[in-house]
Formats: structure tokens, sequence, C-alpha cells
């Protein structure tokens, strides 16, 4: 009796929870308990499928938890996605999309990537890019500086910076940071002589830039002679170019463009705008010395289309655009102050970003002035009206071949060194 009391007390007061059936051992045998009738009855149990939990019981994914901003960052390892029927349902990602996503939250602590498959190291970039790993001001730079010295010009090939002078003051490491470019493109970017960007060109990482467009960045005579020094006397720096873009410089004159006869493979040059005082002696003299004829007809390798951000780090470029314009939105709302200080007749000084057009007054009133190379495959030439006789173009050659082995054989020229070169040359 004790035993049935105790047992129909425990059925009436757990009866809330689904204990399930009750079995005792008496005498060997097994019995289940009747919680209808609170006895007892010799039955066989019946299976019964097993449950762990509750059905009220709840299961959290928790990752990350003593990192809450990396589990924040970080999408889930699971995809949800949903049936036919609208039911959830959810598939874990695949080992390498784990792993990839990891290393590219930690791509700042890779040691090298040298040796590296170009396969796998782009998928690399691409996961670290979306995740804007390289707009951060320290760990931004240690991780692109790791991609381009493994992969140089797959990381950026052709780089275009034109009207974008913000993005060079706030990224200029970043952009020192990438080699073997073929083509630059800084036009209108007010740079100046003394610019650390253009002390960078004339280092090893840019030799191989083919195209460098510098127009409208206020250069001087004295801009070309340090740009064209390791040219000049090493024989090292821009010994690659084959296109240069000089216009919109009125600071240049005769002077600078002696400078730019070291540049024996150039093939297209353009110094309209500039400010020369005897433009036939500068077209006899760049015809003459290093083969570049005067073209009457204006050439395509200077409309500035063919210079594009072009890589891996394409997208990279765009997105240090976008922060640097999200960061001038501010100034926005200080026009409604400069509108009421106008007002009360008072100034306000006003700094916008000056934008350059592609053809300048003081270019139309100097004529264009650009040249090319004959017989050029890489250069596009321009439509001739006018073609000049045999005579005239052998007689060009001629001349040409005489005035090149006139420097071969004269040791003066190569010789003859000012002291600004000197101590130029002893900074490299």
């Amino acid at each position: 009796q004790s035993w049935s009391r105790g047992m129909s007390y425990c059925l009436h007061s757990e009866s809330h929870l689904d204990t399930g059936p009750i079995y005792v051992r008496e005498n060997g045998k097994l019995h289940m308990v009747n919680q209808g009738a609170g006895g007892v009855q010799n039955v066989t149990p019946k299976a019964r499928p097993f449950s762990l939990f509750s059905r009220t019981f709840s299961v959290e994914l928790c990752m990350n938890r003593e990192d809450d901003r990396a589990r924040r960052q970080r999408t889930d390892h699971f995809i949800f996605t949903y049936t036919k029927e609208g039911n959830l349902r959810y598939s874990a990602k695949s080992l390498f999309s784990l792993v990839l996503g990891y290393i590219s939250d930690n791509v700042d602590h890779i040691d090298s990537l040298i040796g590296f498959p170009e396969q796998i190291a782009e998928k690399l970039f691409s996961a670290a890019e979306a995740r804007q790993k390289f707009t951060e001001p320290v760990t931004g730079l240690r991780a692109l500086q790791k991609f381009t010295e493994a992969y140089g010009s797959l990381v950026l090939c052709s780089l275009c910076l034109r009207n974008r002078y913000l993005v060079i003051s706030e990224k200029l490491e970043e952009i020192k940071s990438f080699r073997e470019l073929t083509c630059l493109d800084l036009s209108c970017c007010k740079l100046g002589d003394e610019h650390e960007l253009l002390e960078h060109l004339t280092k090893e990482a840019l030799s191989s830039v083919k195209r460098l467009l510098l127009k409208d960045n206020s250069l001087s005579d004295a801009g070309l002679r340090r740009m064209t020094a390791p040219v000049r006397v090493l024989k090292k720096g821009l010994d690659n170019l084959l296109v240069l873009d000089l216009s919109c410089n009125p600071k240049i004159t005769d002077v600078g463009i002696g400078y730019l006869l070291s540049f024996k493979k150039l093939n297209c040059l353009d110094i309209s705008g500039t400010g020369l005082k005897d433009v036939d002696a500068v077209i006899k003299r760049l015809q003459m010395q290093i083969g570049l004829v005067h073209s009457k007809v204006p050439l395509k390798e200077f409309d500035h289309s063919n210079c594009k951000t072009e890589g891996w780090a394409e997208q990279t470029v765009l997105q240090w655009e976008q922060a640097v314009m999200e960061a001038m939105k501010p100034q926005d709302n200080l026009r409604s102050r400069v509108a009421a200080l106008r007002f009360y007749g008072k100034t306000h000084r006003i700094e916008e970003v000056v934008k350059c057009t592609l053809v300048e007054p003081e270019t139309k009133a100097s004529g264009s002035l650009q040249f090319y190379k004959e017989n050029v495959e890489n250069c596009h030439l321009p439509l001739k009206k006018e073609v000049a006789g045999s005579h005239e173009l052998k007689n060009n050659k001629k001349r040409a071949l005489a005035e090149q082995e006139r420097e071969r054989t004269s040791k003066q020229k190569h010789l003859c060194l000012t002291v600004e070169d000197w101590d130029l040359l002893n900074t490299y």
C-alpha cells in the first residue's frame, strides 16, 4: 500500500510532465504502471522512440563568443534556403570557403605569399576586398604589400588617378606599394615638382611603366630634371617609357624638353600648352635626336581613354575613392552657413576641388604639339592628309642616324654633369 501511495503521489504531482510509461521490476519480472488506474500491469513494454530533449527544447548556435567583433563581421557557417513548400533548410559551407573566410579576416598576419598559387590568391584577395580589409589605415597597407610583392602586375597593371588628388594624399603609401605598372595616369592632380609620388616614379619598382600621363600637374624644368636624372646618367628608371603626356604645364620650357631626349624608346609625346619659346627649334630637335615627328592631327594615345584601372585591386581603388567622398560629405552642411554669411555681406573662402578639362585654352592658343615615331606598330598613328615625299623621308633618316653617331662618339655630352645633377644622384 505504501508503494502504491507513493507511486500515485508521484504520478499526480508530475502529471504535467511527459515522462512516458513507468516500469517496475518485481520478482524478476518487469511491470508497467497504469497511469490511469494507478495499478500495475504485467505487460511486455512496447518499443518507443527515444527522445533526448523535450519538445520545448531549443538550440542556439554560438560561434566565436570570445571575439564578438569578429563574430559580427563574419557570416555564419551555414547557408539557409527555403524549399518549395516554404520550409527553412540549411546546409553547411564547404571547408574551403570557411578557411578562405578565416584567412581573409586575418590577412594582415600573413608572412608571405611568394610561391602561393595565383588562382587561390585571387580568391583570397577578393574575399579580403569584400571585407574592405585594404581600406584600413595600417593593416590594409600591410596586407596589400604581401600581395604586390608576390604577384606584381596581377594585383594592378594599370592605374588611373585622374582628378583624384585626395585619393593620392590619403593612400599614398598604398599607391607606392604597387609594382610592375605599365600605365599610370596622374593627369590634373596638381602634384608639382616636389611631390613624393613623382620621386617614386624614378624607382626600380616603376621601371616597367610604358605610358605616363602627367597633364596639368604644375611641372617645371626642375621637375623634369629630377624625373629624368636616373635615365640620363644611371640608365635606370623610366627607360622603358613609350608614351608621355606633359601637356598643360606652362612652366616647362625649351630647357626641360632637352631632358626628355634621354628617352630613346619614346614613341609618342604631347607637350601642348607648355611654355616653349622657340617651337620650331624644339620640333626639329625632337625629330633629329629621337625621331619624333610633329603630328598635324590629334593622336589617339592622348585621348585619356586607353589608361584605366585594371587588376585585382580595381574595386579597392574604388573603395578608397568612396571613403574619401564620404569623408567630404559633412562639408556640404556648411553651405547654409556660407549662404547666411553672404546674406549679411561677409565673405567666406570656399575651397573646392578643381576639375581638369581635356582641352585647355592655353593649348588652343599655342596649338597642338603632339609627336609620334614613324613605322612603330605600338603607337596609334594619325590619319595624315599630306604625305611627305620619299626623298624627304630618306634625308630625315640620314640626319637622325648621323646625329645619333655624333652622340655616341662625343664623350663630353655624357660626362658634362652640373653640380645639381651630382647632388641629385647622391640621393639615390
